[in-house]
């Protein structure tokens, strides 16, 4: 087993990790995802990535683990995965010819060390369709994904502006990652 664990069944996130050619393994966190409603968007994902941490790194102290997760926020208010075609319908209707914030958090645990960052990207869609919703709903894509869209899969095209990490809209700002594992002494500069 690697020394490095990602604590997340996400395969964007573990494609992400492999891009940057990092060796790690993957122990899926169970937690449940509940919080608090008094937290704004970026401490519920940096709440709940230590929390997915946490677990893991309980179990492998000498390890160093990332958990993360993101959510998509409309003027504060947090959009997670729709449970339903209307509930999908409804967050893309929002998103269309605006913008909204995607934060992710990340917590990288190691034994007592813990560093705990997040990153908000501003994403703006374009004027959106009832055609080109009920048409992307029917791709069953936005059904696994917070606010309803893939920015990596064919919600690309919703995507009018993106200002901030992209990858981070992905599920995983690995450049920030990748620096803070430097700092951490997980990797060695070369």
């Amino acid at each position: 087993m690697s020394n490095l664990i990602l604590a997340s069944q996400s395969p964007r996130r573990k494609a992400l990790l492999q891009q940057i050619q990092l060796s790690f393994s993957v122990i899926s966190s169970t937690v449940e995802e509940t919080f608090s409603s008094d937290l704004s968007p970026h401490e519920v994902v940096m709440y709940l990535a230590r929390k997915k941490a946490k677990e893991i790194s309980n179990q492998y102290p000498t390890h160093y683990v990332i958990g993360s997760d993101t959510v998509v926020a409309k003027d504060d208010q947090i959009l997670g995965k729709p449970e339903s075609e209307e509930e999908a319908k409804e967050m893309l209707s929002m998103l269309s010819g605006s913008t909204h914030s995607v934060y992710t958090g990340v917590a990288i645990l190691r034994g007592d060390v813990e560093e705990l960052f997040y990153e908000k990207t501003d994403v703006t869609f374009w004027e959106l369709t009832s055609k080109e919703i009920d048409d992307y709903i029917a791709s069953e894509e936005p059904f696994d994904k917070a606010g309803s869209y893939g920015i990596q899969g064919i919600g690309a095209k919703f995507v009018k502006e993106i200002k901030g990490d992209y990858f981070s809209v992905v599920g995983l700002p690995i450049s920030r990652v990748n620096r803070v594992l430097l700092e951490m002494g997980y990797l060695q500069p070369e």
